[in-house]
């Protein structure tokens, strides 16, 4: 969920201000009081009842973005592990992998065994398992519900 909007904050406050109590509030507008209590505080001591913005840490391997790039280039058919090792860093090969994805960095995978030759495993003209002759019923009936048919 993301911050409250400043207007929300502004109108919250101002009703703070005009006497009304931090449950009837957070009622009105349906947020906590104790949300209300840090806004408060939070205008009391800093002046700014803005949200906060939040920054994530940079990645582990953000550093290391020229290595990456140039090991991937040296050996572009090395597997995860494989560049891993090559680069002597200390990062896992999902962090890798992630490293790889958000610099846009293709590489091949080495297959450990030869491609399999086996072919396709049904016959030419094969179904897929619906019948081939679509027979036109009169009814929609099930064959023990359908009238028994009468010799002439």
């Amino acid at each position: 969920m993301g911050a409250y909007s400043l207007d929300l904050r502004v109108r919250v406050l101002a009703d703070c201000d005009a006497g009304q109590s931090n449950d009837e509030v957070a009622r009105k507008y349906r947020v906590s009081a104790s949300w209300i209590r840090r806004l408060k505080q939070r205008r009391r001591e800093t002046g700014s009842i803005a949200p906060r913005q939040r920054r994530a840490p940079p990645p582990q391997w953000a550093a290391h973005t020229v290595e990456i790039c140039h090991a991937v280039e040296a050996q572009p058919d090395a597997t995860l592990k494989e560049l891993r090792q090559a680069l002597g860093l200390k990062l896992s090969e999902p962090t890798l992998c992630r490293a790889l994805h958000e610099l846009r960095l293709s590489w091949k995978k080495k297959s450990s065994a030869p491609r399999n030759k086996i072919g396709p495993t049904s016959r030419p003209g094969a179904t897929n398992g619906k019948p081939r002759c679509h027979r036109s019923q009169s009814n929609d009936l099930s064959s023990s519900m359908k009238p028994a048919r009468t010799r002439e």
